[in-house]
Parts: structure tokens; sequence; C-alpha cells
């Protein structure tokens, strides 16, 4: 992998590998890649904390100004000996470059992209074609998975060195799922610098932090581009709701619709007894959104529960009835990694012709089992703006 380049002056494609999966993310609102890690050749001593500012300046070359001398605070992180912080670029919320000896380099940035854009397999084979290895099929991808600690979440750890153009060199790829979000946190460069950067690159991920939810907000920074052609929630919702590019729907009278964020075309919590929560979370994505298999496991890790191969999830996921779709809905209970409590979640794939919608009802088990009937009435009574 060459040596970091400012995001914004690159060919999309460079970083995507496929033309076609590039124009999916295109389809979902914006093939926007926000940052992937560098590492450098210190020791994990004389850290630095730093705070990623949500705002960050552009400069008269379309860079950005470092996002630790903005004044709102938003990411953290502990900063290594050796790493320099560099402009994060258009798409990035973080930048990081370490010189080798002999002239080696590394680069680490962290992308998130919508969670329902591309599946993990496709990700870590892109990642394999940039140092010069083949792709693998589904069943090899979990024993070359680690796992590692971002922000006190599970992340799956994927190392893996090569030769392209007679030079050696090797990726250091995690990925981490956080509700809608893929976050990837990526160093690469040179084969012997990023093997000697393994132990910093994890101890970095394992201090790197999220701002905190503020009104159900993304935790994207503010400088984000927005992504056009995603239904963005409206201040409220009456009983029978419709706005652009998002279905009509009956809203049970209990729900409260909160903001959703980028991701979300709506988000609705719904209050149970001593306190007790739940949310549904309502989403889109182009095509079939990744398929089936790879969205339920997407969903059990959410709850802490390990992922199934596809034969299992066939059999777990069941039929629902939805007028003139064949939709898919699964049923599972685990543990929230966050607040170690037991959780359950329903959730239903709508697939149309052009898109998939995802509906998920997720929070504290008894009001789940209280609002599973309504729930599904509510996805029953979708109108969707593409439908014929």
């Amino acid at each position: 992998m060459l040596p970091h380049t400012n995001i914004s002056n690159r060919d999309p494609r460079s970083e995507f590998g496929r033309p076609v999966v590039f124009d999916a993310l295109l389809t979902i609102g914006g093939a926007f890649l926000l940052t992937l890690l560098a590492g450098g050749c210190g020791q994990n001593n004389d850290i630095q904390v730093y705070r990623v500012a949500k705002e960050v300046t552009p400069t008269a070359e379309g860079a950005t100004t470092s996002p630790s001398q903005a004044a709102a605070s938003s990411f953290q992180w502990e900063l290594p000996k050796g790493w320099k912080e560099m402009p994060p670029g258009e798409m990035r919320v973080a930048s990081f470059s370490v010189a080798g000896k002999d002239g080696k380099t590394a680069d680490v940035s962290v992308v998130p992209l919508p969670g329902l854009s591309m599946r993990d397999l496709d990700n870590v084979n892109r990642w394999r074609g940039q140092v010069g290895l083949a792709a693998i099929p589904e069943s090899e991808l979990a024993p070359q998975a680690e796992p590692v600690q971002v922000a006190g979440q599970t992340a799956q750890l994927f190392d893996l060195a090569g030769e392209m153009a007679g030079e050696k060199s090797r990726i250091l790829g995690a990925i981490l799922h956080r509700e809608e979000i893929a976050w990837f946190f990526k160093m690469t460069g040179d084969d012997k610098l990023v093997a000697q950067q393994k132990s910093v690159f994890k101890e970095f991920l394992r201090s790197f932090g999220f701002p905190p939810a503020v009104g159900g907000q993304s935790e994207l920074p503010a400088s984000h581009p927005p992504i056009s052609n995603r239904p963005q929630p409206a201040p409220a919702l009456s009983a029978s709701a419709s706005s652009e590019g998002k279905p009509g729907w009956q809203v049970p009278a209990k729900w409260q619709e909160v903001p959703g964020g980028q991701f979300l075309a709506a988000k609705f919590m719904i209050s149970g007894a001593d306190k007790a929560k739940a949310a549904v979370n309502v989403s889109t994505s182009a095509g079939n959104g990744g398929g089936l298999t790879p969205n339920v496991n997407r969903w059990r890790r959410q709850l802490g529960l390990e992922e199934l191969p596809e034969e299992q999830v066939t059999k777990l996921a069941t039929p629902i009835d939805i007028p003139g779709q064949k939709a898919m809905l699964v049923d599972m209970t685990g543990t929230d990694p966050a607040t170690s409590q037991k959780v359950r979640l329903v959730g239903v794939m709508v697939p149309l012709a052009k898109a998939t919608w995802f509906y998920k009802l997720m929070g504290d088990p008894q009001v789940v089992e209280a609002e599973n009937a309504t729930f599904k009435k509510f996805i029953q009574t979708a109108k969707y703006p593409d439908a014929p």
C-alpha cells in the first residue's frame, strides 16, 4: 500500500477496489470514507490523549486542519510515541503517519460506512488484493479474525501480509460494527514496520473513544458530507406519516420518534415498566443490502452472540406476512456488550425492487415482548415511495 494520500484528491474507486462496490455506496447516499489509522515505529509510552473535533476547517488546498486543534471535542484517543497526527482530510476523522527505518512508512486510517453497505468478507478480500493476496471464501474468514477491543466493544482484526510490485507490505484492518455504522481501522505500509507496530496499533484501538450520544444524533463529525438521497427523520410523526424518500406508516401512539442520525430513516423509543426501554430503528440499503446472513450476523454481534453459517441463519429466519413482499424475521436474545444486560432483538428485512428496508426492535426483553405484535403491524402498514 502506498504512503498516506489525502482521500479528497484520490479516485474513490482506488479505495474501494471494485467500481460496482463504489456505485453501490453512491446509491446509499455517497461513497464516503472516514479514516483509517496510521502507525509508527515508536513504543507505546509517553502517551498523549487527544480529542478529535466535531468540526474541522478546510484549507485552500481542500485538506483540513488537525482536528485536535479545534475547540469542540468529539472522538478521543491515546497517541503513542512516534505517531504523527496528520490532517484528516475531507473524509477522515483522524489520520496518522510514522516514518520507520530506511525511509519506510505506514499509514493509519479510520473509515465509517453504512453498516449494510458491504459484507466483512468483501472488505477483507479488498484488503487482501491490496497486498497481493488471493480472495478467500466465507468459510475462511472467521479463522483469520482476531478479536480486539475498540472503545470497550469487540472488533475483528485481520493481519494481512503480501507483496505487490516487488514490495512487501502488510495491512492491519479492524472492523467494528456499531449500531448502523461499520467502523474500519486500518494500518497499512511496509511489512516489517507494520508488524512491529501491531501491539501499538491494538493499544491505540483500545484507547479509541466515541463521543457520548446526544439526542440520538449520529456520532459522525458535523463536517462530514451529508448523505444525499438518504431518507432523513422528520421532527415529529403523526399517526400516519410520510416524507420524501420515506415510507408512510401508522405509528403506534406510545412510540416516541427521536432523531435517528444520518444512517436511519426513523428511530422510535418505547418505555416500559420500571424505566425499561426498547428502540425501533428503521434503515434502508441499496439492492439486497448485503443479504440475509451478513445482516443477521451483524445483529447477532450487537447481542454478543457468535456468527452463524448461512445454513443456520436460513433456519433461524422465518417469513413474515407483508403485503406484496417476501419479508424475513429473526428473533434473538443475548447480552448488550455495553451494559451486560439481557437484551432481545426482533429484526425484519423487507426487500423491494431497488432497495431493502430493515426494521429492528431491540431492548429490554419484557418491553420487546409487549411490543412485538405492534412492531409487526407497524411494518405491515408501511407504504414505500418507490413501490408500484
